[in-house]
């Protein structure tokens, strides 16, 4: 790595502050981050710590809405919102290994919007509404494309707001070393409808697959997807698996997501 300052401020207007010196950039819990430092692919001057604000750190529930903060950890999601919302709980209960989970939050995760990361599906299929320093920003808006989101400079996810569905499931065929989706599904139901969105697949992100939304919110069942696929057009291939094979591993995970819930 290279020499760089870090600051460690104790509230969100502080962090903000500092972000808006020349060359700074937030650190989250660094899963991301810190690795790419070592490879030199990032080169912030000064590195903003957010580990130290306890306002944005958190977990509370009311009126059918689960809010979390920014800085919460994945385990932490993952031990609190067990009996809330526990497909959330569960899907936080399975990113990377404890290390990970002890160190990576939600806020960071939704900033960063890796195309195989899970919470963009979580946020995106359950509609919840991410809180920013400044605003407030529906997940329908929030992810724009691969690692791009509606965030603008120096602003901070202080909140996630998970409106709480009917029933819901996320089943992910993850990769085995990195426990990253090479296709994920998130499956939520509500009164007004049933929300589908996939993760790992495609070249642009996190996606909702509307037509399963439409089957699945006149007959929630598994049966109800017969004859749907997404085709495989704009969807990725690597060396973990081919654009087609992707395709089909949709429309298999989301089967097994609305039979789990």
């Amino acid at each position: 790595m290279y020499s760089f300052d870090v600051v460690r401020p104790k509230s969100v207007a502080d962090a903000v502050a500092a972000l808006g010196e020349e060359e700074a950039q937030a650190l989250g819990g660094g899963q991301t981050l810190i690795p790419s430092l070592k490879q030199r692919l990032a080169a912030p001057a000064v590195l903003v710590s957010l580990a130290s604000i306890d306002e944005i750190k958190g977990v509370s529930s009311e009126g059918g809405t689960l809010k979390i903060g920014g800085g919460t950890t994945h385990g932490t999601v993952a031990r609190e919102v067990a009996s809330s919302y526990p497909a959330l709980a569960a899907m936080a209960g399975n990113i990377g290994d404890p290390a990970v989970r002890n160190r990576g939050t939600i806020g960071g995760s939704l900033a960063n919007n890796d195309p195989a990361a899970c919470y963009p599906a979580a946020a995106l299929a359950s509609g919840a509404t991410i809180v920013t320093s400044n605003r407030e920003i529906a997940a329908d808006d929030f992810f724009e494309g691969l690692f791009t989101t509606a965030l603008e400079e120096g602003e901070i996810i202080t909140a996630v707001q998970f409106p709480i569905p009917e029933k819901a499931a996320y089943i992910k065929f993850e990769q085995p070393a990195s426990r990253f989706a090479l296709v994920g599904v998130f499956v939520a139901k509500f009164a007004d409808g049933v929300r589908v969105a996939v993760t790992g697949a495609s070249e642009d992100g996190v996606f909702r697959w509307t037509e399963a939304e439409a089957a699945l919110s006149g007959d929630f069942s598994a049966a109800a997807l017969d004859g749907l696929s997404v085709p495989a057009d704009g969807l990725m291939t690597d060396l973990h698996g081919s654009a087609a094979y992707r395709a089909h591993l949709i429309g298999v995970l989301t089967k097994r997501a609305v039979a789990q819930a």
